[in-house]
């Protein structure tokens, strides 16, 4: 099926491979605070209705269940204490998850769609999850605002039929106070 005729029922998140495809098994990265990389994850998402979420389980979250053209052309969508990121390919897909103590900045050119939006985790607790599956995956921070930056990479290579691909996704989070979603580069797929 067509990406359009999905999004309008769900979102997902995007991710960052560095260096070719995730491994399927969970990584987990603590660094040092030199680079402000505080918590790196990498794993591979089923992205069932182009969405998977990022959200505080210790709060009382919801997950978005209408959706405009609007958020389907942004690719992320938030709700209480959650976001909804929406990949381009309703299939598994490589995904890195980044926490920082700063913003770190990025490359534009690097990537075909970036979009930010806040997110609050007033327990200090963060799990990335499928919008339907099992995989969930989980993060520990301090408590408060973050300003999640989801990129998405590669969507030129998907197949005609959305199958098969090279997309690859990187959320990253970072502390900030609380600012509307904001398209930095929009995707416009060549039709």
């Amino acid at each position: 099926m067509h990406r359009r005729s999905f999004l309008a029922a769900g979102a997902a998140i995007m991710v960052l491979v560095v260096c070719g495809k995730v491994p399927p098994a969970t990584r987990q990265v603590r660094r040092s605070e030199g680079l402000g990389l505080v918590q790196r994850k990498a794993f591979d998402v089923f992205a069932d209705y182009h969405q998977f979420y990022l959200f505080d389980p210790g709060a009382d979250f919801r997950i978005p269940d209408t959706y405009t053209a609007e958020d389907c052309l942004r690719r992320v969508k938030t709700g209480p204490h959650t976001l909804v990121i929406q990949p381009e390919r309703n299939m598994t897909v490589p995904v890195a998850v980044e926490i920082y103590d700063h913003d770190p900045g990025f490359d534009p050119a690097a990537w075909d769609h970036i979009a930010e939006a806040s997110l609050h985790l007033p327990t200090g607790q963060l799990t990335v999850n499928e919008c339907i599956g099992l995989l969930s995956v989980g993060f520990e921070v301090p408590p408060g605002w973050y300003r999640v930056r989801s990129l998405g990479g590669g969507f030129g290579t998907i197949d005609r039929f959305g199958l098969e691909g090279g997309d690859h996704y990187l959320a990253v989070l970072w502390p900030a106070p609380p600012a509307d979603v904001r398209v930095v580069k929009q995707w416009v797929p060549a039709d």
